[in-house]
């Protein structure tokens, strides 16, 4: 199944790259696209557990599945005022 990911700022550097196109196994969630993600990039590796994920543009609950076609942002936490 094919998915376009997005990632920002701090993941974003970590990844190498800001944006990719990727085969995922079907019947994913978010939680495991974590989990294949720090398999992927080694960078992440222990490093998702507090970023939050988007799928097309919607805040992902670690239960959603995802979906053929899926653009999924990963977005490490902000801070500031």
């Amino acid at each position: 199944m094919r998915v376009r990911l997005l990632y920002f700022a701090a993941v974003r550097d970590l990844a190498g790259i800001a944006e990719e196109a990727c085969d995922v196994p079907e019947g994913l969630d978010v939680a495991a696209l974590a989990r294949w993600l720090e398999a992927r990039h080694e960078p992440l590796a222990g490093r998702l557990s507090h970023v939050r994920f988007a799928r097309n543009a919607v805040f992902a609950s670690d239960e959603a599945r995802l979906e053929e076609g899926d653009e999924i942002a990963v977005l490490p936490p902000v801070s500031g005022g």
